[in-house]
């Protein structure tokens, strides 16, 4: 029997993202991308928000306290007892248009991250990676670039441009991480008019290496085969789920973040709980998202 999805927290947010379970901290981090707002439970279950003057998209953890923070103005050092921050590399800061969307930690201790234009307009976005205090254009002319994430066996990295319907495989080298070669099709998603398109969000790997997407506008997680094979999907019950994170003390937790944003007037059963984050028990078993050992040496001055 398929686990129900439950109400993790009900905290509606107008553009829910970028889940992140600390492993150390064993607790949850998300945001709501156009309020400007990182979101938390505490141990307990109390709330927890912490409100910037940007928008901001995505994290990884770097230690106990600290999470590096993806923002429309760079990637920054964030102190979660305290609220300081500090920046650390400044990415389309002079570009009032775009701002930050999905991105992840890779293996390597390196942090992936795409722009796309506030507006929505095609073309604007750009994949970047930092790592060892350098940026690099990975890709440009995206339009909604997600779904970042690392193959298990660190031979590759995932990324979508949402609009495309595509689940894009790069390989990368394996000891430094930086893409080698062309990508290849991983998942293509495109159908024809008579059947629905799936519109590729955010994604995680599992310990099995097999890739979970969040497909916005069919509320849904599906999972897929390291050979991009379609295994199972979790039904959730608003449509635009935008990215998962696995977690708990057993990393046998899928989180969904989903949001109010442009739902359709048709589904009004997706307006009730849409926004909100969800929790569902599986079978599989995730993977500890990889610290970023970071250093004051990296930081701009």
């Amino acid at each position: 029997m398929t686990p129900t999805p439950q109400i993790y927290d009900a905290r509606p947010c107008t553009l829910g993202e970028g889940p992140l379970w600390h492993p150390e901290r064993q607790q949850l981090f998300w945001f709501d991308i156009v309020n400007n707002r990182l979101l938390s439970q505490a141990q307990d279950g109390t709330p927890l928000s912490w409100s910037f003057d940007r928008n901001v998209s995505a994290a990884g953890w770097i230690d106990t306290d600290h999470l590096l923070i993806a923002s429309e103005t760079g990637l920054s050092r964030f102190n979660l007892a305290t609220g300081a921050e500090e920046m650390l590399c400044e990415i389309e800061a002079d570009n009032p248009l775009t701002r930050s969307n999905d991105g992840r930690a890779d293996p390597w201790g390196g942090f992936w991250v795409g722009t796309m234009s506030k507006a929505g307009e095609p073309g604007q976005g750009t994949l970047y990676r930092w790592a060892a205090g350098a940026l690099r254009v990975l890709e440009t002319q995206m339009s909604t670039p997600n779904a970042i994430c690392f193959d298990k066996a660190r031979s590759c990295a995932y990324y979508s441009d949402t609009k495309t319907r595509i689940i894009w495989r790069q390989p990368v080298n394996p000891v430094s991480g930086w893409p080698e070669g062309d990508k290849q099709v991983f998942v293509d998603l495109r159908a024809p008019s008579s059947q629905p398109e799936h519109k590729p969000d955010g994604a995680v790997i599992d310990a099995e290496g097999c890739l979970w997407s969040a497909q916005w506008g069919s509320a849904r997680v599906a999972r897929y085969s390291p050979e991009g094979t379609f295994l199972s999907a979790v039904d959730l019950p608003t449509g635009h789920t935008s990215c998962p994170a696995i977690g708990g003390s057993d990393l046998k937790t899928l989180y969904v973040t989903t949001a109010q944003q442009k739902l359709p007037e048709n589904r009004a059963d997706w307006h009730q709980t849409a926004g909100q984050v969800f929790h569902i028990p599986i079978a599989a078993t995730g993977q500890a998202e990889p610290c970023l050992p970071l250093s004051l040496q990296e930081t701009q001055s």
